[in-house]
């Protein structure tokens, strides 16, 4: 029996929205019980207190500093490297066994297991660099491990850009460069600043490969070659010693709200960046 191609497309419709909402409604609800079971015990003295008694009283303010310490040093690295590379793959080269190489080496980074990272990181930077477990070591690691996502999302942000914008930078008598920086870099801002938030939100997120390198002290971290905690791991040896699950799922709630006050700030920075390019 032949299927009314109408039909058939009604029909692939509604899956395809059936397929949407099942992912939304799965990512609203693990969200919702997180923030359910961990804001109640989210206050003052928990974001501003020290650990206590390996985590089951006090606070996180060190764990707050160390995630943002290692995260700025691993975008600080990565972001210029990273956008640097996706301008000369997009820009000034057409399609060599370079590129392909870059490119390949990019997407093989990029399917690297974070633990692999971590490992690569504790022999090269803590061993042989002699940086021991500190910021600078994890920060280093990341900015490996987000290296080829800032490099893929740039690439492509740029690509997206039209060639006209090129073509009548050229021909007012624009030299390649202010063409990228006055043409090319506004236009592809929005994709490249997704980019970096998606690569930024993985530093904040991430475990293993900052345990091998950062380490795990509950201390405030007082420079970059001291050892520290992310929220992140603070989270995993709360929930997996099964410290304090109060604690745990606080943590937890506080990284959530984290990458969403990221994002938002950041969107709302490329939109007004934008705006006055306009």
């Amino acid at each position: 029996m032949r299927i009314n191609p109408r039909t058939t497309g009604k029909i692939a419709k509604v899956l395809i929205w059936a397929a949407a909402l099942s992912v939304l409604v799965v990512l609203v609800a693990i969200i919702l019980y997180i923030l359910f079971k961990g804001m109640p015990f989210i206050n003052w003295r928990f974001l501003t207190d020290i650990p206590r008694s390996m985590g089951r009283s006090g606070g996180i303010a060190p764990a707050i500093a160390g995630t943002a310490m290692v995260s700025l040093v691993a975008i600080v690295i990565a972001v210029p490297f990273g956008i640097g590379t996706a301008f000369y793959l997009a820009e000034y080269t057409r399609g060599n066994a370079v590129t392909r190489i870059i490119r390949f080496s990019a997407e093989s980074l990029a399917a690297i297991p974070s633990i692999v990272y971590g490992l690569f990181g504790f022999l090269f930077f803590v061993i042989y660099l002699d940086l021991g477990w500190s910021v600078l070591s994890g920060g280093l690691t990341l900015a490996f491990m987000i290296l080829p996502t800032v490099i893929r999302t740039s690439e492509e942000a740029i690509l997206t850009v039209p060639n006209t914008y090129r073509e009548v930078s050229f021909s007012l008598g624009g030299t390649k460069w202010q063409t990228i920086r006055k043409a090319v870099f506004p236009s592809a801002i929005q994709g490249i600043a997704n980019g970096v938030i998606l690569s930024l939100g993985r530093c904040v997120a991430e475990t293993a490969a900052v345990i091998l390198t950062a380490g795990s002290a509950l201390r405030m971290a007082s420079s970059l070659f001291s050892p520290t905690r992310t929220m992140a791991v603070h989270f995993y040896y709360l929930a997996r010693e099964g410290i304090s699950m109060d604690n745990a799922y606080a943590t937890a709630a506080l990284l959530i709200l984290l990458i969403f006050l990221i994002n938002v700030v950041a969107n709302a920075f490329v939109n007004r960046t934008m705006a006055k390019g306009r």
